[in-house]
Order: structure tokens, then sequence, then C-alpha cells
């Protein structure tokens, strides 16, 4: 069974960006439904044959928190 991975990061200016790791695939969403949805598009649209689209996509979050010593 193929899967897919997605980096999701939240953007600066709202929402959410997320990149495929091993495909030149990006996309964003406001709202994570709308993530998700833009994600299943922007994938449909990246592999030319059904048979070749993977059947599970996972998405991973990274967050980053900056903080002083002082």
């Amino acid at each position: 069974m193929k899967e897919i991975i997605f980096i999701v990061e939240k953007d600066p200016e709202g929402g959410f960006n997320a990149s495929a790791l091993g495909y030149s695939i990006i996309t964003q969403g406001e709202t994570m439904a709308e993530l998700k949805n833009n994600v299943r598009d922007a994938i449909k649209c990246h592999f030319s044959e059904e048979k070749d689209i993977p059947q599970i996509i996972r998405l991973h979050f990274v967050s980053e928190e900056v903080f002083t010593y002082a």
C-alpha cells in the first residue's frame, strides 16, 4: 500500500501550508478541512494515472516556538 507524507506548517498570515516529501506537490488552505481537500486535489493533479495515486495521506505537523533564556 502506498502512502504520501506532507509536512504541514501554520502560515504566519493564517491558514496552513503543506508540501509533500519526495514529490513536487505544494498546497495551502485556510482551515484544516480546506487543506485536506486541497491536498487531495493536488495529489490528483500530480499523478497522471489513478493507479499511481497513494491511498494513504499522512500529514506531519511541524511547529516552531521561539523564546529567550533571560
